[in-house]
């Protein structure tokens, strides 16, 4: 609320993609992951516990999922692709399937000096119709700047 004059003045400011778009994933990902003791707090030493295991490095995907479980709050896992078959069991971590379909996406660039801008572009994907009621909110790291938010169509 902003005052000038004696008037209130609220100013609003609404958060938009023009980039929405629509991706296949061909082939379901098979990922291990960590899930986070709480949202949003628990995410970095999720993270962290993740990385101990998985360093980053060329050809190792990421992804975040979460979703409400449970009739509770959200449920974060960070996790990576299994670079072979079984790599989460090996390091004793569970295992989740990322399922091929259609996805509807927005990208955030430069995410790390916009951490809310995540959560901004799945409130613009969670609001469009026709998506998975199973599915997650999938933030796929593409690079150390660029994250795709994508959420599976029904």
């Amino acid at each position: 609320m902003m005052h000038r004059n004696g008037i209130d003045i609220l100013i609003t400011f609404e958060f938009k993609y023009t980039d929405m778009e629509t991706m296949n994933i061909d082939n379901d990902l098979h990922v291990f992951y960590v899930a986070a003791a709480s949202f949003p707090n628990g995410v970095k030493a999720a993270w962290e516990q993740l990385h101990s295991v998985a360093p980053l490095s060329p050809g190792r995907k990421f992804y975040g999922l979460s979703r409400p479980e449970n009739g509770g709050g959200i449920q974060y896992k960070a996790a990576t692709e299994e670079l072979f078959a079984n790599e989460g069991a090996k390091h004793n971590y569970p295992t989740h399937i990322i399922r091929k379909g259609k996805y509807i996406y927005l990208d955030v660039h430069n995410y790390m000096q916009d951490l809310p801008g995540i959560g901004n572009a799945f409130q613009q994907l969670l609001a469009q119709p026709g998506l998975d009621p199973q599915g997650y909110c999938v933030e796929w790291y593409m690079s150390a700047k660029e994250v795709r938010c994508m959420i599976r169509l029904a």
